[in-house]
């Protein structure tokens, strides 16, 4: 594929945002140092978390970001892979459970058609 829709560099111009509400910005950096402090979960942990969920929302900057600052902060290959694992079934698990959405919708459209299932 020739093209792809996620080129790094493009996370330069993220800056217009900074450039166009600063005081927005400046609070969404704030939020995020303060988050990522050690607490009563390790960064390493928190980073950790942070993949998983970069998988799951499907942000490949964020996958960029954490998996680098998940190393920084002590982790290993295999908890990323794990954490990654983690993300894949909660990912599959909500396709599961939205199964239900669906069937209710087909038991819907078949009451109105009058057919049993």
């Amino acid at each position: 594929m020739a093209e792809c829709f996620y080129h790094p560099q493009d996370s330069r111009r993220l800056r217009r945002l900074r450039e166009l509400k600063p005081e927005m910005f400046r609070g969404f950096v704030d939020f995020e140092r303060a988050v990522f402090q050690d607490g009563e979960l390790s960064l390493k942990t928190k980073e950790l978390i942070a993949i998983a969920t970069a998988h799951i929302t499907q942000c490949p900057y964020c996958i960029d970001v954490h998996v680098k600052r998940a190393k920084k902060a002590g982790a290993s290959d295999g908890e990323i892979a794990e954490a990654i694992f983690v993300a894949m079934t909660l990912r599959a698990g909500a396709a599961f459970a939205h199964a239900a959405i669906a069937l209710r919708a087909a038991e819907e459209a078949q009451s109105k058609a009058g057919t049993a299932p």
